[in-house]
C-alpha cells in the first residue's frame, strides 16, 4: 500500500524532546497543538494525560492511547568538595540497562535553564579485574558538568530532571535515536488523527503520561475516557540482530506493524487482533504477530481500570529499546499509520468483540 512520506521533520522534534514520567510538559504543549488542527476538542486533565476527541456519527467510542514520557533520571544528590568539581548522583525514572549509560552526554533541565552534563566512565587502564568483571547499577552512575561544586549547588537543585541528548538520524531505510519509545507511536497518532474526517465512531486520540513506571495514566484515562473499545500504540522487541535466534527475534524489522497478540501486561482480545488483521489483508499492509515475553504497554493500563472491555494494540517493531539508539524502520512506521488509521475509519460500532 502507497502511503504518504514520512514526516522527519515532526518526527525529530517528538523524539528530540525530552520529557519523563510526570514532567511530560514539552511534548505535551506539542502535543495539544498538532491535535488541534485535527480533532473537534481537546482537554488535559491533573495527571498531564492529552486527549483529543473527534465527534463521530455514534456514541460508541474508540481509545487510541500512546504515552509521552521516556525513561529519565531525577537529581537525587549534588557531591563534590568545596574548592574543587562538583557531581549529580541520579534515581531512575524508568527501567534502564546500566550497561548503556557510561560515557553517554546528558541534559540536566534546570529551573533557570538546560545545562549540559556527561555520565562519567573511568579509563580501562586503571580498573582492577574485579571493577572490570562488576555488572554495573544505575545507582553506580553520576553526572560531569564541568563546573565546580559551590556554582553546580547554586544551578542544579534535587529534584531536577536528566535525560539523554541524542539527535535523530535517518540511517539506510531506518531511523534512529532517543525516545522513539514511544514519540513514533505517538507521531503515528497524530498522522491518524490528520487523516481521519468524519467516523462513524468517536474518537479519542490519549497522549498518556508515566507509562515508563507504571502504566499510570492509561490506567486513570480507562475510568475517565471509559470508551467501548481501546488500542495501544507502543513500539516493541526487534532482535533481528548478530548474536539473537529467530525464535528471540519477537519481531523483525521491515516486516509491517506488529499486531500484539501478548505480553507481560495484557492478553489481547482474540476478535479485536483478529480484525486488525483482516483490515490490514484487505488494505494490502505489511503486517506480523507480537508475542512479547516481557514488558507491559497502555493495552493493559485501559484494561485493568475500564471494566470488561475489548483492549487491542499496534506496535512498532524497533531495536536497542531504552538506549539512546533506538532504531525503527520507516515502512513499518508507515505501516502502523496506514493500519490504525484503516482501523478507526471502518469502527461503526457494530463489532461484536464479546467472548
Amino acid at each position: 500500500m502507497d502511503g504518504e512520506p514520512l514526516d522527519m521533520q515532526a518526527l525529530t522534534e517528538l523524539t528530540e524532546t525530552s520529557a519523563v514520567p510526570g514532567y511530560e510538559d514539552r511534548v505535551r504543549d506539542y502535543v495539544v497543538d498538532a491535535l488541534e488542527d485535527s480533532v473537534d476538542r481537546v482537554r488535559t486533565d491533573a495527571m498531564g494525560n492529552v486527549v483529543g476527541t473527534l465527534e463521530g456519527e455514534s456514541d460508541y467510542s474508540v481509545a487510541v492511547a500512546a504515552h509521552m514520557d521516556e525513561v529519565g533520571f531525577m537529581v537525587s544528590h549534588v557531591r563534590g568538595s568545596d574548592d574543587g568539581f562538583g557531581f549529580l548522583e541520579l534515581d531512575a525514572l524508568g527501567g534502564w540497562d546500566a550497561r548503556v549509560l557510561k560515557a553517554q552526554r546528558v541534559t540536566i533541565h534546570a529551573e533557570d535553564g538546560d545545562i549540559p552534563g556527561i555520565i562519567g566512565s573511568p579509563p580501562p587502564h586503571t580498573l582492577d579485574d574485579e571493577t572490570r568483571e562488576k555488572t554495573p547499577e544505575v545507582d553506580d552512575i553520576y553526572v560531569d558538568t564541568g563546573l565546580r561544586t559551590d556554582d553546580l549547588e547554586d544551578r542544579v537543585s534535587v529534584g531536577d530532571l536528566v535525560t539523554m541528548e541524542q539527535t535523530t538520524k535517518r540511517v539506510g531505510e531506518t531511523v534512529t535515536g532517543k525516545a522513539l519509545d514511544d514519540r513514533v507511536c505517538l507521531f503515528a497518532a497524530l498522522e491518524a488523527a490528520r487523516r481521519i474526517d468524519d467516523p462513524t465512531a468517536t474518537i479519542h486520540f490519549c497522549a498518556t503520561v508515566q507509562e515508563e513506571v507504571g502504566l499510570r495514566g492509561a490506567r486513570a484515562l480507562g475510568v475517565d475516557v471509559d470508551p467501548d473499545l481501546a488500542i495501544a500504540l507502543d513500539v516493541t522487541v526487534a532482535n533481528d540482530v548478530p548474536g539473537f535466534s529467530a525464535g528471540e527475534h519477537v519481531t523483525e524489522l521491515g516486516e509491517g506493524a506488529a499486531i500484539k497478540l501478548k505480553d507481560s501486561s495484557v492478553i489481547t482480545n482474540p476478535k479485536v487482533h483478529r480484525r486488525l488483521r483482516d483490515v490490514a489483508d484487505e488494505e494490502g499492509i505489511d503486517y506480523q504477530y507480537e508475542i512479547l515475553p516481557a514488558g507491559g504497554t497502555d493495552t493493559g493500563g485501559f484494561q485493568f481500570s475500564a471494566g470488561a472491555k475489548p483492549v487491542g494494540a499496534i506496535s512498532i517493531p524497533t531495536r536497542y529499546l531504552h538506549t539512546v539508539t533506538e532504531t525503527a524502520h520507516v515502512e513499518d512506521i508507515t505501516s502502523t499509520i496506514e493500519l490504525l488509521t484503516a482501523f478507526l475509519e471502518s469502527e461503526d460500532g457494530t463489532y461484536d468483540y464479546t467472548l
